[in-house]
């Protein structure tokens, strides 16, 4: 009996598992501490009340101006589509089921953390496995991965420039000023070098000019005098600092209701310089009309001055040279229900044309 309790007390008692931390009550906080909206198969009827309160659960995003998509592209069975940027998959999974039988998704992001994500949710729609492939890569390669696998063009393009709620709201991603993280901002993170870093490369000029550039900021040169002057002093390299700089440096110029869409616009103008968006949409635009067949329908989705304006360019430069049989006279917005249900749809502009 000695010999057993003595073995007893000299043997490691083994650890418990540890306990997930706790599901922080009714409106918890951080991105993470939200399972239950991170987990939407397992608590469909916390989802639901998020979605029913005009929010959009974390991790999740929600498909915009849908039905005016669909009736644009009008995807029927046995065509080939394409979702250039398939974020959650929202308007690939419209796509996908409208095309079927024997149609075929083409799905391409250039998000490494997402895609595979999405990718396992389409396949779990349960549609033949020939109808649905995936790419990692952006949209600028279009021409050639058609090249690749649908070297007679595709009959349906859709094209979405926006940023996923998923990106947004995950901290880490660096994306939004509302949340503290790392001043990253790359939808790509293995790829090209974050905010910070362009932060100190761009120097005042350059940061003035990406401002201008990107997000028609009025107060680019005073604006980017000062953030450059606080980044020599102190680097910034969090989303909260850069978001604290701006607001100071805004207040001496700018009204404190107006300071918010400032910060908005900076943030905006390094996430299109961090991630070549211009460029790549500007390769799309060019390449576009080649990777359509005869009658093919597009609709491109975009969020701010700047995209739409090359997208109406292009498209109306394409109807005067012959390579669009018609575009859409008027750009197209959300409905007022859409708005206030998901107010990130707000901002939204479509805009679609038919190949000759």
């Amino acid at each position: 009996m000695r010999l057993y309790f003595k073995k007893l007390m000299t043997e490691p008692t083994p650890e418990k598992p540890k306990r997930r931390p706790r599901y922080g009550g009714k409106n918890p906080r951080g991105f993470h501490q939200k399972y239950k909206e991170l987990q939407p198969q397992k608590y469909p009827d916390d989802v639901a009340k998020v979605l029913a309160a005009g929010k959009t659960p974390a991790g999740m995003h929600r498909p915009i101006m849908v039905s005016e998509i669909l009736d644009v592209l009008q995807p029927q069975p046995g065509e080939t589509a394409v979702d250039c940027t398939l974020g959650f998959g929202g308007h690939a999974r419209e796509l996908l089921t409208r095309i079927q039988p024997s149609g075929r998704l083409i799905g391409l992001d250039a998000d490494p953390l997402e895609l595979p994500k999405t990718e396992a949710r389409l396949q779990a729609l349960g549609y033949p496995e020939a109808s649905l492939v995936v790419r990692h890569t952006n949209f600028a390669a279009l021409a050639r991965v058609l090249a690749d696998l649908a070297p007679e063009g595709a009959d349906v393009v859709l094209a979405d420039l926006g940023l996923s709620s998923m990106q947004i709201d995950n901290p880490a991603r660096g994306f939004s000023f509302k949340v503290h993280g790392p001043l990253d901002m790359r939808m790509n993170p293995g790829k090209g070098q974050p905010a910070s870093a362009l932060l100190s490369d761009l120097g005042v000029n350059g940061l003035a000019e990406i401002l201008v550039e990107n997000a028609d900021e009025p107060n680019a040169a005073k604006l980017a005098a000062l953030i450059g002057r606080a980044h020599a002093r102190t680097p910034i390299t969090t989303t909260n600092k850069l978001a604290e700089v701006v607001r100071q440096s805004a207040l001496q110029f700018q009204r404190a209701d107006e300071i918010d869409d400032t910060v908005r616009r900076v943030f905006q103008a390094l996430r299109i310089a961090v991630n070549h968006e211009f460029e790549s949409l500007d390769a799309f635009l060019r390449s576009l009309p080649g990777c359509l067949k005869p009658g093919a329908r597009v609709a491109i989705l975009s969020f701010h001055s700047g995209e739409d304006r090359r997208v109406k360019n292009a498209l109306k430069e394409g109807l005067c040279t012959g390579v669009y049989a018609s575009i859409c006279e008027e750009v197209m917005r959300p409905t007022a229900e859409e708005r206030r249900e998901n107010p990130r749809s707000s901002s939204a502009k479509l805009r679609f044309a038919v190949r000759a």
